[in-house]
């Protein structure tokens, strides 16, 4: 076998590969002893099957097999003889080669760029940091406090209005049929929270404790039951009694209702859940300045293959926002017919600056993420075993009642295990490169934090991590909710 570079341009190489036709033949001739001593023909006894009738019976299959495996011999060759570091799959193309003659093989390559790390030391990076704000705490617990205002007896007589609360006891039915799931005793109902199917809260308007009334409702098409799905229904409900408003307050007792002993500890919370929803902001601003100086002190060419599975994303991204139709797709696979298409370039119907934007954005992520990776490898940085089993958990959390069958899914599925390992080496990196960097902290607001992530989503290249920020900024009003949910709460039926 004789390889010979015949490209070497930038990140491209070519090699030929030329197996001599000596080499093919005594190669079959192995392979079709070996056949020999384990084929089974009728007339013959296993091992004693002549080589001319095993040669005529799998001479193809046999030169076949050899011909792959020289071939797969030979790329691995060329790529561990010249010590390449492949960017792509490579691809071996038989140019030449006829029955007894020699055989020609092209193999054409990808390969890393030679990147040279920066100096992390002399890199300045910018964290903001931000105290909790008091007066968003009192803001979060003034909500708390209106989200649990407690509820005292209606004078005798009293009408039910919206925003009165009834104790009811009801049983619905279907054509005089009474149905699973539509009685309930003692249940409170808020007039006007929509808690209930519509019409159903607007029925008890007017009523008074003690009454009686049935109330006619339907149910929405779309409702979640089938069986009940748009059906006309009855409620017999009885009244029981009838509760107003009464004082919002701001005390121990709210705090012991909500699951704290006392008021100062639900602030805390409060203040500790306002604290940890912006963290995920700072640390998203801080990792954007960081890779911002990374981008201004890197450059090196990157692998065009690389470059362009990104540009297609990006540019798939700017006409999904920009409602621009999407008429290409992947040309990359082999077709059944061997007639040409014209098919539209991905990036059809963005004007000149929108592709320019798009090649700035998709050049500087796969830069960025190869010298991350590159940084990664160098100084041994690693993913272990409990990392991912503590990102696989967090993603069960997101799922309550599935939790085992997310677990079981990435168990199953290596390539899902691994899209979770490559943020968490992502973060490993970053979190290496700022303990070397030099780094100053610069006080900063929650309104000009989330100003500046939101000023930064508008570009393609920070879309991941906008979303990511809207979502926390989104948020903000979560300590109420969270704080409320302790409260036993009447669910819609």
């Amino acid at each position: 076998m004789n390889i010979t570079e015949t490209l070497n341009d930038g990140l491209m190489r070519e090699y030929s590969i030329v197996i001599t036709a000596d080499e093919i033949e005594t190669k079959i001739e192995a392979k079709l002893a070996e056949l020999a001593q384990t084929v089974k023909m009728p007339g013959f006894r296993p091992g004693k099957v002549p080589a001319s009738v095993v040669k005529a019976r799998f001479g193809d299959q046999a030169k076949g097999e050899v011909i792959r495996t020289a071939l797969d011999d030979g790329a691995k060759e060329a790529i561990e003889g010249n010590e390449l570091r492949l960017a792509s799959q490579p691809a071996v193309d038989i140019e030449k080669y006829e029955d007894g003659g020699d055989m020609q093989a092209i193999l054409k390559c990808e390969v890393m760029p030679e990147i040279a790390l920066p100096d992390f030391a002399s890199m300045s990076v910018v964290r903001p940091t931000m105290s909790v704000d008091e007066a968003e705490v009192e803001e979060t617990m003034a909500r708390i406090s209106e989200e649990n205002i407690p509820t005292v007896p209606a004078k005798d007589g009293k009408a039910a209005e919206m925003g009165d609360t009834t104790i009811i006891d009801f049983v619905g039915s279907i054509d005089g049929e009474n149905f699973e799931g539509g009685a309930g005793n003692d249940h409170p109902l808020k007039l006007g929270s929509n808690r209930f199917i519509p019409g159903f809260e607007e029925g008890l308007v007017g009523v008074k404790k003690g009454d009686q009334r049935d109330v006619k409702v339907t149910f929405p098409e779309e409702y979640q039951a089938s069986h009940l799905a748009g059906k006309e229904a009855v409620f017999a409900v009885t009244v029981k009694d009838i509760q107003v408003d009464g004082d919002a307050s701001l005390d121990d007792e709210l705090a012991k209702k909500l699951g704290f002993e006392t008021l100062d500890e639900l602030r805390n919370a409060v203040r500790d859940q306002i604290g940890s929803q912006h963290a995920g902001a700072l640390r998203q601003a801080v990792k954007r300045n960081l890779l911002d100086e990374l981008a201004n002190v890197t450059d090196f060419e990157i692998p065009p293959s690389l470059f362009k599975s990104e540009y297609e994303q990006v540019v798939r991204a700017m006409k999904a926002e920009a409602g621009i139709e999407d008429n290409s797709h992947d040309h990359d696979h082999d077709h059944d017919h061997d007639h040409d298409h014209d098919h539209p370039a991905v990036d059809e119907g963005l004007d000149a600056g929108q592709k320019e934007e798009a090649t700035s954005v998709a050049t500087r992520r796969v830069r960025l993420g190869l010298l991350l990776t590159e940084t990664g490898t160098n100084n041994n940085i690693q993913v272990s075993e409990e990392d991912t089993r503590m990102a696989v958990f967090e993603q069960a959390r997101r799922y309550p009642g599935q939790e085992q069958q997310v677990v079981e899914y990435y168990q199953k599925n290596p390539q899902a295990m691994q899209q979770l390992a490559g943020p968490i080496f992502e973060d490993k990196v970053i979190d290496f490169i700022l303990e070397i960097a030099k780094v100053t902290e610069e006080e900063t607001t929650a309104e000009d934090l989330y100003a500046s992530l939101e000023e930064s989503a508008a570009k393609p290249a920070a879309k991941k991590a906008a979303k990511k920020s809207a979502k926390k900024a989104a948020a903000k009003k979560a300590p109420a909710k969270k704080a409320a949910a302790k409260k036993a709460a009447a669910k819609k039926k």
